[in-house]
């Protein structure tokens, strides 16, 4: 096992890792910060191979980066600081990406939704990555905006000035009109009753990573869960509504309502509140905590997603390639700031 010191280079040479709607725009963000040098990009659509990598973010310029689809070569010819990772939510898929690029030596960003908090849901792959990790002086993370912030990371960081908690209530409303069309097809806007509880069935519609940042935060307090529980109902539309995508009837979902909840001998300790659908009445990210004093904040308007998820993969770099190896979460590191 490798116990080297990390040295903390002047610019971040970066890769990205996965050219999607997400990848496209952590690049686009990179592509503009002073200390991060964007060097190399990757997918396995052909139809983006070959194209500059500004002129696929749709920037107004090119970045002189071309996307390529041999990932091997990419990583030799670039010797990357850190891999900005958005390919998928599973961690299964994921953790096998991950392992060729920490095998390359270098540190992981990853928008995997399932490797946020990885320990509770797969603990034999996660210390496999852990180990595999810190043998090759590399630091992996799970981050965004959702898990990976609003209801874990922030949730946790405001029970600071607590003496004692013994209760979190984490809730996000979103209304989904302005978000990119593969999220409303991820929420069921559109779907009848049937379809959507046939897709909640086959596991294709849910947001992933709620029992993942309740695990997180449960960890992040010192307790101890007996049992992660988590309900998904569609939110029917009760007059036609519409995105720039989509338009939805009456007696169709406008979208999801998922909750989780964190119960330890019988009680609950942590509850979490999702709630995405096409015309929702206002946005909102909020977090009550019970304890000593109590606390409660809330952010009017919400946060964007695709925005913010962005800010964090890019924000987090510096102190993934500072931290000590191995595989992180967001409550092992300190606070994620803008850069520059």
């Amino acid at each position: 096992m490798s116990d080297k010191n990390k040295i903390m280079p002047d610019k971040i040479r970066a890769v990205q890792y996965g050219c999607g709607p997400i990848g496209l725009n952590v690049a686009a963000l990179a592509l503009r910060r002073n200390g991060i040098e964007l060097a190399g990009a990757v997918d396995i659509d052909p139809d983006l191979a070959g194209r500059d990598l500004g002129e696929a973010a749709g920037m107004d310029r090119a970045a002189g980066v071309i996307i390529t689809n041999d990932a091997d070569e990419l990583l030799s010819r670039c010797r990357p600081d850190i891999v900005f990772h958005t390919t998928t939510s599973r961690l299964e898929t994921a953790a096998a990406q991950i392992s060729d690029l920490v095998r390359a030596g270098a540190n992981v960003v990853s928008t995997c939704e399932e490797l946020s908090f990885p320990y509770r849901r797969d603990p034999a792959v996660a210390s496999k990555l852990d180990l595999l990790a810190r043998q090759n002086s590399a630091t992996v993370l799970g981050t965004g905006i959702n898990p990976g912030f609003l209801m874990d990371a922030w949730p946790l960081f405001m029970t600071g000035p607590c003496q004692n908690v013994t209760h979190v209530k984490v809730e996000r409303m979103q209304d989904a009109s302005g978000r990119r069309l593969p999220f409303q097809q991820k929420i069921g806007a559109g779907r009848t009753p049937e379809e959507f509880q046939a897709l909640v069935e086959s596991g294709k519609l849910r947001h992933v990573g709620l029992p993942e940042s309740i695990a997180m935060l449960a960890a992040g307090l010192g307790w101890k869960l007996d049992e992660i529980t988590e309900s998904i109902e569609p939110v029917m539309a009760e007059k036609e509504v519409e995105s720039p995508y989509l338009k939805v009837i009456p007696g169709q979902a406008a979208g999801v309502r998922q909750v989780g909840r964190g119960i330890s001998q019988g009680a609950e300790l942590i509850l979490m509140e999702f709630s995405a659908f096409i015309g929702a009445a206002e946005s909102f990210d909020s977090v009550t905590i019970k304890g000593t004093p109590d606390i409660s904040v809330r952010i009017h308007g919400g946060t964007h997603g695709d925005i913010s998820t962005a800010a964090m993969v890019v924000n987090a770099a510096s102190r993934v390639v500072a931290a000590a190896p191995g595989l992180i979460t967001m409550k092992d590191l300190p606070p994620v700031t803008a850069g520059s």
